[in-house]
């Protein structure tokens, strides 16, 4: 499908990824941002979801390596959960490009406002290590690949799902477990875009285009997540939630 937009529009778009970048390393939802400024750029629905995977994949890529150089997360140790989101991933972009995503659309506020309301009363979330409340198999091939059809199917707060998840089922503390995050976001993003690009469903220039604000943001928001721990995540997640509520309750 061809889609015409002027360069001053794929400035403001590349702009807006570096904004997503740096909530996304942060505490996840950068895609609140970037989806309804493609939409807004009158960009259909479908091309905007692949076109989001391409600049979001980036930011994931980025802040991966971040984590990954400053021995937060350790792949290896997660590779079955990397495997089953990435899986996850590409039937939800499947099932997103054959049908409308309706009832996810209906339940996310729900979920969203839950977590929010959770880590706001919740001072010491992700401070200390906590006892786990499932196993880490359950973890990486149930819960993993759950949050894996989510971000093909949806997208915004796959980063927020995967470390509060991994804080509340597993006991992690939140910075390692936001580390984690980055590196499943980074798979299911990659699965995810595979099959927008099969289907043709992504916007070349203005995804590229994005991608360079989208690195940026991610950059520096992954050293900020480095230098302020829980102190920043916990407030920045409430924050997301709560705008990401706003987003879907007023439109």
């Amino acid at each position: 499908m061809d889609v015409s937009l002027s360069l001053e529009v794929i400035l403001m778009l590349t702009a807006v990824a570096a904004l997503a970048g740096f909530i996304d390393a942060i505490a996840g939802g950068g895609g609140l941002l970037t989806i309804p400024a493609m939409l807004l750029a009158n960009i259909p629905p479908v091309l905007t979801l692949g076109t989001n995977k391409l600049q979001a994949a980036s930011g994931a890529l980025a802040a991966s390596i971040t984590m990954i150089r400053n021995r937060v997360v350790q792949p290896r140790q997660i590779k079955t959960a990397i495997i089953a989101a990435f899986i996850g991933s590409i039937i939800g972009s499947i099932a997103v490009q054959l049908s409308p995503p309706d009832f996810l659309e209906k339940l996310i506020p729900f979920l969203i406002a839950a977590i929010g309301i959770y880590t706001l009363f919740a001072p010491k979330l992700g401070a200390l290590e906590t006892k786990p409340r499932i196993s880490e198999g359950k973890w990486q091939k149930v819960v993993a690949p759950i949050i894996g059809f989510y971000d093909g199917y949806m997208g915004p707060g796959t980063g927020m799902f995967f470390a509060l998840g991994n804080v509340a089922l597993r006991g992690r503390r939140i910075v390692e477990s936001t580390g984690a995050a980055k590196v499943l976001n980074l798979s299911t993003n990659i699965g995810s875009l595979i099959f927008f690009i099969l289907g043709g469903n992504v916007l070349w220039k203005v995804g590229l285009a994005m991608m360079v604000g989208q690195t940026i943001g991610a950059y520096f928001g992954s050293h900020m997540v480095m230098k302020g721990g829980s102190k920043l995540i916990r407030p920045m997640i409430v924050l997301v939630c709560l705008a990401m509520v706003t987003k879907y309750v007023f439109g």
